[in-house]
């Protein structure tokens, strides 16, 4: 997912620990939280340093290949290692390859192996890149990711069964050498190379527990921490990895991950000590954390997007561009962003972040009717809605699926009522993040919230979702021969300027098909203790532990 670069350890902080007066003031703000001068942390070994960290929802896997949802990977990409990681502040720099090179066309790359060893102790191989590349792209693995790895030469053919695993362009020169070559030129590899979709795999523990190699004694990692233990709906534990190449330069010696969809609840805990830190706040809470708890909420726009999914496979209504269009044109953003998150967000009227590396930031795409004032578009969404054949005794009715987080029930409810006002019956289904990913996967829904985190800094991340051939993560089954030959075009040109240019074509094309509702560009909203050093905000928010410790 991001870039190389040379790196110093994390400094320490001379961030001093909650002065009395300051932590007089927590209480009395978290008074019904029966705020407690001792937190309630789980005991850490003498000498050790522990950190307690919120993440927002449960895991459904910790497979590098199989996880979906950005709160799996956070856990997966402290245990896991790529060919390039993540930096403090999130750029690309070596991981498991000390260099690499690139043949002039851009379509051959070599990567350089470190010495180092799985947390076994068995020694980490090329092949056990070659092993994760193919696994990743098997389609017995059923990746949701696949598609992303289709760059890789034969990559998709591999995937749709069309080769065999042999043919992908991804090879062992020798026990320390990768070799991978490409379909077209990818300036961004380093970038996707961070992704857990790109990870190598431990042959020798997958090929004997299959897929249950991931549960804990025996999970098998190659970064700086491996899996002790997991207890579903309480908590992951990992502990530093000895055989971990810079094990002396990790801080921490213990990580436990809490599911926290309860964010007040989660605010609260990092209030009184009980969490260091929790990677999400209730969005219109920041004017509140600001007085109560100066210096934690960490804020700054994000490489991400939020957005609605239409289920055009099995919905007919949604079938008519009229009904989207109309759907999208009643959705009040101004007042979401500004009255309801207040967090900085800003209305979405396209659907890359405007910050996006390789984004054209002039006249660039826009939903067409972006201009409109409201009032003028619930007129027209309700003449788009009676021209398509719902009114009043013939109403459309919908149903929302969602995850079950406070700031995702708020937006629903304001998405809700603005479609009641155009005449549009609602009905809205909450259930656990995991549950409803795994619903939009299935398409068991008719309209899905959700947000994308860019998986790399560059347009065809987001842009990715709406290609014919992207599987399950094209939620609304978006398909257009025009929008897949602009991809493909943007994927062979050279200049980087036009293929700006291209893709902000190919865009355009999605807005104007009206083949999702943008609805704000994210901003991060973590909470983080004065007493963890080492974080860097960053818009894609990637924050590796490997590069945070404690004051004491």
């Amino acid at each position: 997912m991001k870039f190389p670069v040379a790196l110093a350890p994390p400094q320490a902080s001379a961030a001093p620990l909650l002065a009395a007066p300051l932590l007089a003031a927590l209480c009395a703000a978290l008074l019904l939280a029966g705020c407690d001068t001792a937190p309630q942390r789980v005991d850490c070994p003498t000498g050790q340093i522990c950190l307690e960290y919120g993440n927002n929802s449960e895991p459904q896997t910790l497979d590098p290949h199989k996880a979906n949802l950005v709160d799996e990977a956070s856990i997966i990409s402290d245990l896991m290692m790529g060919l390039t990681t993540d930096a403090p502040d999130a750029s690309p720099m070596p991981g498991a390859a000390t260099h690499w090179e690139t043949t002039p066309d851009g379509l051959v790359w070599t990567f350089h192996l470190r010495e180092a060893k799985w947390s076994d102790g068995v020694p980490v191989t090329a092949d056990d890149f070659v092993f994760g590349l193919q696994r990743a792209l098997d389609p017995k693995t059923a990746s949701i990711y696949a598609y992303l790895l289709y760059l890789l030469k034969n990559g998709q053919a591999v995937n749709e069964g069309k080769a065999p695993l042999g043919a992908l362009g991804v090879r062992a020169l020798d026990p320390r050498t990768v070799e991978i070559t490409l379909e077209h030129p990818a300036p961004y590899l380093p970038e996707m190379l961070k992704h857990q979709s790109f990870y190598p795999a431990p042959k020798h523990v997958v090929e004997k527990y299959g897929d249950d190699w991931v549960r804990p004694g025996r999970y098998v990692s190659n970064g700086p921490y491996r899996l002790v233990t997991w207890r579903l709906g309480d908590h992951i534990s990992v502990e530093k990895n000895p055989h971990f190449w810079e094990a002396d330069k990790v801080c921490l010696d213990r990580v436990n991950y809490y599911p926290t969809p309860d964010v007040v609840t989660a605010e609260r805990r990092v209030a009184r000590g009980e969490l260091d830190l929790n990677t999400r706040f209730q969005s219109n809470r920041y004017p509140r954390l600001q007085q109560t708890m100066p210096g934690y909420a960490r804020t700054g726009v994000a490489l991400a997007v939020s957005y609605l999914s239409f289920n055009t496979r099995d919905v007919a209504a949604f079938k008519d561009v009229r009904v989207r269009r109309a759907l999208s044109m009643a959705v009040d953003r101004e007042f979401i962003t500004e009255k309801l998150l207040r967090a900085g967000q800003e209305p979405a009227y396209s659907f890359v972040p405007p910050i996006t590396a390789g984004h054209v930031q002039t006249d660039g795409p826009r939903l067409r009717w972006a201009g409109m004032p409201y009032a003028e578009r619930q007129a027209e969404a309700r003449r788009l809605l009676a021209e398509a054949g719902f009114t009043a005794q013939r109403p459309l009715r919908i149903t929302i699926t969602s995850a079950n987080n406070t700031d995702t029930l708020l937006l629903m409810e304001a998405v809700q009522a603005d479609w009641r006002a155009v005449g549009v019956e609602v009905k809205l289904e909450q259930n656990e993040a995991g549950v409803a990913f795994a619903a939009y996967r299935n398409r068991a829904f008719q309209v899905g919230s959700m947000s994308w985190f860019a998986d790399f800094n560059d347009p065809t991340t987001f842009l990715g979702l709406f290609k014919s051939d992207t599987g399950a993560q094209n939620y609304g089954d978006y398909k257009n021969p025009a929008y897949d030959a602009l991809l493909l075009a943007a994927d062979n040109e050279p200049d980087l300027e036009r293929r700006a240019r291209i893709l902000a074509e190919a865009e355009q094309l999605v807005l104007d098909d009206e083949a999702t509702i943008p609805i704000f560009f994210v901003v991060n909203r973590n909470l983080v203790s004065p007493r963890v050093t080492g974080w860097v905000d960053n818009p894609p928010n990637y924050h590796r532990t490997r590069w945070l410790c404690l004051d004491r």
